[in-house]
């Protein structure tokens, strides 16, 4: 989080961000940065855990069918990004699948890191969008499996998305799932290329040796 902006003498929309913190089931130590060390909040996170996707995709669709909407094959509910878990849906997520994510405030400074194929939804002044997309390690929402996000101020996230070994599996799985998707939809595409990041780490390496085979040749 590299900017948030306050608007001066708007001392209603600081109570208002506080209530979004506390319903948004913030820990009392989050709570006191922003009350009493008065930093900056840019971003409320609500993170799941990727074994729990399925159960996810399962409320929400389960939701769905009771406001009368339509579950198309060719679509998902997650990598839609059309929903937002608010309160009361966590709370029905939490009592009928036993899934409970962690609340993150992201305070201006702050990094966070979404393990790959973690379902997750950030809530941000104004705008909110889901994501459940999959890198292994994602800063903000860029190729992560999210739900919406919202933020408390108007605020500027610098992202960043990266492959690290013990994750490529989720990379896989991630985009088996987007191949399902419509044609039209913004996720059917391979976006990360993991294909390509495998073939090309693998061609580093074996160069680095073939490189220095001499040296690591001597006894």
């Amino acid at each position: 989080m590299v900017y948030v902006g306050i608007p001066k003498g708007q001392a209603d929309q600081e109570e208002e961000v506080l209530k979004t913190i506390q319903d948004g089931d913030s820990d009392e130590l989050t709570i006191k940065r922003f009350t009493e060390s008065r930093e900056k909040p840019g971003a409320l996170w609500h993170i799941y855990a990727a074994k729990d996707t399925e159960k996810i995709r399962e409320f929400l669709k389960k939701v769905a069918e009771e406001q009368g909407q339509e579950n198309p094959i060719d679509h998902d509910p997650i990598h839609d990004q059309s929903w937002y878990l608010d309160r009361p849906l966590r709370k029905r997520l939490h009592q009928e699948y036993g899934v409970q994510g962690w609340a993150i405030v992201q305070f201006l400074g702050d990094v966070v890191f979404i393990p790959a194929g973690a379902p997750h939804q950030a809530r941000t002044r104004g705008m909110q969008w889901p994501d459940c997309s999959g890198s292994p390690w994602s800063v903000w929402l860029i190729l992560v499996s999210s739900l919406q996000v919202h933020n408390l101020y108007s605020c500027i996230k610098v992202a960043e998305d990266f492959v690290s070994p013990e994750h490529v599996k989720h990379c896989f799985w991630l985009t088996q799932e987007f191949r399902y998707l419509s044609h039209t939809h913004t996720n059917h595409e391979d976006k990360l290329q993991v294909k390509n990041v495998i073939y090309h780490a693998v061609k580093d390496a074996v160069g680095i040796l073939r490189a220095n085979e001499s040296s690591l040749s001597r006894p």
